[in-house]
């Protein structure tokens, strides 16, 4: 592969009993390889061999969006680890949407990102439950949302819902199953920490409800349909084109 105009320079991270060896084959078919190990001493026999010894810091940067909010350019990252392989990232992580957030060292925006979506069925329960009031009060739920986003209490995720509330689309952006999984573990979190959290953990057992019902592939806006449930309100789709507030002409 030598002087191949076609031949790329490879990375190899892991140089563990596995790793060492298939890197082995690697550098025996002339490969241009770089190799990283968090043991260093792992990774000696294969730069004897001619590999090129690299250090790489690691960034842990949890994403809070969907595929739908990123295209939007509107996707946002906590980012964690060593301050200075943020800064040369932060440009990079900038370009993926509206801007990243240096939180700490180590591995601190898992727990950003826990609070986060804490947060995130918290409201999802509580737009639910205001929205059904709404509705049997004899309010349509499309009318109700444009007047609450129009609000200092509107936001961009009560937008982006609106279309999933009014047209009941529990097509998954994010699963119920999945907002159990974060709520499990943001818990806990709060329990290690000594950190009452009452209204999540209510939030919690309605979210394990869901699931429960056989909403767990749905997306957790279905907290509307629970909702509507419990009030004895038969919900049906409004069939109305609302804007999510993600138009990327904007």
């Amino acid at each position: 592969m030598v002087g191949d105009e076609n031949a790329h320079r490879l990375g190899w991270l892991g140089t563990g009993r596995m790793g060492v060896e298939m890197a082995r084959r690697l550098l025996a078919a002339d490969c241009d390889l770089a190799v990283y190990n968090r043991s260093s001493a792992k990774a000696e026999p294969l730069v004897r061999l001619g590999a090129k010894p690299v250090n790489a810091a690691f960034l842990a940067a949890p994403v809070m969006g969907n595929p739908k909010v990123v295209r939007a350019g509107k996707m946002t990252a906590a980012v964690s680890g060593p301050r200075d392989a943020f800064v040369m990232a932060e440009p990079y992580l900038t370009m993926l949407g509206r801007g990243v957030t240096y939180v700490g060292d180590g591995e601190v925006a898992r727990t950003v990102k826990l609070c986060h979506n804490l947060f995130l069925g918290v409201v999802a329960q509580s737009l639910a439950e205001i929205t059904v009031l709404a509705e049997k009060s004899g309010i349509s739920r499309q009318a109700f949302l444009a007047c609450l986003n129009k609000s200092v209490m509107g936001s961009l995720f009560t937008g982006y819902k609106t279309p999933a509330y009014v047209n009941l689309d529990f097509e998954p952006t994010f699963t119920a199953t999945l907002l159990r999984k974060d709520f499990d573990l943001g818990l806990a979190a709060a329990r290690e920490h000594e950190v009452p959290m009452p209204v999540a953990a209510i939030v919690h057992q309605l979210i394990q409800g869901l699931v429960g019902r056989g909403y767990g592939d749905a997306d957790f806006a279905a907290l509307l349909q629970q909702q509507a449930e419990a009030a004895g309100l038969t919900l049906i789709s409004e069939h109305a084109d609302v804007p999510d507030g993600l138009d990327t002409t904007e």
